[in-house]
């Protein structure tokens, strides 16, 4: 074939397949191939297993050539975020804390969907322990870097998925979003990332952030992820907060377009300090939106910086975790992780019972924005991906010093949380590169429930301007 094996969508890898043009094997060949020549220098993997691999790929190679493929996503090979529970694998969680010399026989949801619709999954992507930050790195697995310049951070807690996607390791890569944690990396990454509506995508075990939490696709396409998104949205009896199961083919909603949406565009949601150049570039982007049909009004959704409202959930979720370790794992713990489960410990039971009340306010209010503008449009981060020097100078390892976008991880991400404390789809889309060649990301935000018309807006944009699909160079 003249196609580059790492670089076929998943939608491609499955129609070559019907076809017989093409063969799992051969893509999950070139998939390990390319793991193989790129991890040792940007640590995307914590895990990759050949063996098991290839022995999926084979037995999904036999099925297609029987015509009896076991699902939607027969034979794509897919990596999971080490958060997140998979049979066989340890889930080290980036900690050194997590003995690995345990029982390993159960399937956190999305990952028993994606294996029942025949996945071939490669290994295990990076995140700082347990997730904890806007980076990917931890004292278990070290730093992971950004495949546009190693020198650069990737942005996490989903960064090693995010390297996989932006260089073609693997098609399809489960992230993890408490706070940013798919968005951050796919817009420092140049991919697509997408968190569904609170319980779209079931969560099990339960996080220790509670309602933050949610699990959800990324991919170099919006097609990819509307795809993964169609598998891993199956219901799962464990997810106590899962919503009402719709039967619904993300896919196939794709190319409806969006003629005649109200799009607010926000370029700092009033609060927020923004690099010039990114500011320019998801301006320029903006007129996509209105080339496709959409009627956009550059308006504020009017609430005041809720970080302290995410922070309360954070920071006690943090503490919460950290109190169940025993002393021996607290010694080994990252100590941004502690010292962020230390402050933790000063919120009351009232602190957080106010804040819940604030949370529920906050959800109202960005509802009733809801009823006059169908999306609303911001950057993804207010800064491209940054050097990993300013990273290592810092007192608390995991912040940096960003000048007026201040240092803890959550004061340089201030697009993102606010939208995990409502629960709404969000999703990040690539909008250009940086002067320097780094990849600049637009966030759209939908409605509750809406994540139908989130992807249909993203695809819009995507097909809109094909030109920002770019790779990095390798």
């Amino acid at each position: 074939m003249s196609e580059d094996l790492n670089h076929l969508s998943a939608v491609r890898q499955i129609d070559l397949y019907r076809t017989r043009e093409l063969s799992p094997v051969e893509v999950t060949k070139a998939a390990l191939a390319a793991i193989d020549r790129h991890n040792k220098r940007l640590n995307a993997f914590c895990l990759v297993d050949h063996e098991a691999a290839l022995a999926s790929a084979r037995a999904s190679e036999a099925r297609w050539r029987k015509g009896e493929p076991l699902g939607r996503v027969d034979g794509v090979p897919t990596t999971i975020k080490d958060l997140v529970l998979s049979k066989g694998w340890p889930t080290r969680r980036g900690s050194r804390s997590v003995n690995p010399d345990q029982p390993w026989n159960e399937d956190a949801p999305a990952v028993a969907r994606l294996r029942d619709h025949g996945a071939v999954f490669l290994g295990k992507t990076t995140t700082p322990e347990y997730g904890w930050k806007g980076l990917t790195d931890s004292p278990l697995t070290g730093i992971t870097r950004n495949p546009w310049n190693p020198d650069h951070t990737p942005g996490g807690s989903s960064g090693g998925a995010g390297v996989a996607a932006s260089l073609g390791l693997g098609t399809l890569h489960i992230g993890t979003d408490g706070g940013g944690s798919i968005r951050i990396p796919s817009s420092f990454c140049g991919v697509f990332g997408i968190k569904a509506s609170f319980g779209r995508v079931a969560v099990y075990p339960p996080s220790p952030f509670a309602s933050l939490s949610h699990l959800g696709p990324m991919a170099y396409s919006v097609a990819d992820a509307a795809l993964m998104l169609s598998v891993i949205a199956e219901p799962d009896a464990r997810d106590a907060n899962g919503l009402p199961y719709e039967p619904r083919d993300y896919l196939s909603a794709l190319d409806a377009g969006i003629a005649g949406a109200r799009i607010a565009f926000s370029p700092a949601l009033g609060y927020a300090q923004v690099d010039a150049e990114v500011a320019k570039l998801v301006r320029e982007a903006v007129g996509a939106f209105t080339s496709a049909g959409a009627t956009v009004a550059e308006a504020e959704p009017g609430f005041a910086n809720p970080l302290g409202m995410f922070r309360t959930v954070w920071y006690a979720g943090a503490t919460q975790l950290y109190r169940s370790f025993s002393a021996t794992q607290r010694e080994v713990l990252d100590p941004g992780f502690v010292a962020i489960a230390k402050e933790g410990e000063k919120i009351t039971i009232a602190d957080y019972l106010n804040n819940a009340t604030a949370r529920l306010n906050f959800s109202a209010a960005m509802r009733a924005f809801h009823q006059h503008y169908d999306f609303l449009i911001t950057p993804t981060m207010p800064l491209p991906a940054f050097s990993l020097a300013a990273i290592s100078t810092q007192p608390i390892p995991g912040d940096a010093p960003l000048g007026p976008n201040g240092e803890r991880w959550d004061d340089w991400s201030p697009f993102t949380y606010p939208f995990n404390l409502t629960g709404q789809p969000a999703a990040t889309v690539p909008c250009g590169l940086t002067a320097r060649g780094l990849p600049v990301g637009l966030q759209i935000v939908g409605r509750p429930f809406d994540d139908v018309g989130v992807l249909r807006a993203a695809r819009a944009f995507e097909m809109a301007r094909p030109q920002h699909w770019r790779r990095p160079k390798q």
